[in-house]
């Protein structure tokens, strides 16, 4: 892949933005490629990063400017690859942890909502910037708004204020800030974190939060029925034993 780094250490796969020249700004190729990343994963958790000095910049220059040419239809097909991408990542059944640093603007912002946490360098500069180019946050609006809510949706998407980690942490957009020499080291710590889990339990919990959102009115059978599965599978007999024995469980890096 020619718009994206791939690395796997241990039971995590690393995906890092590649286009530095340009910030890390989407095109037709790096949504392609980061579309059929997301869609195949067979590790514990992946961490999202970035190239160069800033995490990703929203849409390239010139993949918009080739967009001014393009039909309703063609417009039409367009935004739907890019929805696919964003819908890749936020489906994707392991946790996606983003790791952020200088900037994340427009469709870098809608990066960070299908993220499940979010660490960010102290200075990374944050917006909801479409509406400066006569257009709207619309994509990514769905998972913007599930995010931070519709409330604060409606002053940065109408306003496109800069703003910074701290408001950011505010808004739910991100869960940690630290400096960026610790960047790797809290992206680390939020790894070991998720490994104490099991692999099944934290994907049944990841569905489990879409399901509820998207059906309210059945939260209840949800969880009984999650639950329900948990406890007979191996995995959760495994933890149950393992808590009552005082032992560590078996998929822990000292079970």
């Amino acid at each position: 892949m020619s718009t994206i780094l791939k690395t796997v250490e241990d039971d995590v796969l690393h995906i890092s933005l590649n286009r530095p020249e340009v910030r890390n700004a989407f095109n037709a190729e790096m949504i392609a490629e980061v579309t059929e990343s997301f869609s195949s994963i067979s590790q514990r958790a992946v961490v999202l990063s970035g190239e160069g000095k800033a995490f990703c910049a929203g849409g390239d220059l010139e993949w918009m400017r080739s967009s001014i040419d393009y039909t309703e239809e063609q417009n039409l097909a367009d935004a739907k690859r890019l929805a696919e991408m964003f819908t890749a990542i936020d489906t994707c059944p392991c946790p996606v942890i983003g790791k952020v640093h200088g900037a994340a603007f427009g469709g870098g912002l809608g990066l960070l909502c299908v993220c499940d946490v979010v660490v960010a360098a102290e200075e990374t500069k944050f917006c909801f910037s479409e509406v400066k180019l006569g257009l709207a946050p619309a994509v990514i609006s769905s998972f913007a708004i599930a995010k931070i809510g519709p409330g604060q949706a409606r002053r940065y998407f109408i306003t496109s204020e800069v703003f910074g980690p701290e408001i950011a942490k505010d808004l739910g957009l991100v869960h940690e800030i630290a400096s960026v020499d610790a960047l790797d080291s809290t992206a680390a710590d939020l790894l070991s974190a998720v490994r104490q889990g099991g692999p099944n339990a934290v994907e049944e919990a990841k569905c489990l939060i879409r399901a509820i959102a998207e059906k309210p009115q059945d939260a209840l059978d949800l969880s009984a029925a999650s639950i329900a599965k948990l406890r007979v599978s191996a995995e959760g007999q495994e933890g149950v034993r393992a808590f009552l024995e005082k032992r560590k469980p078996a998929w822990t890096s000292g079970g």
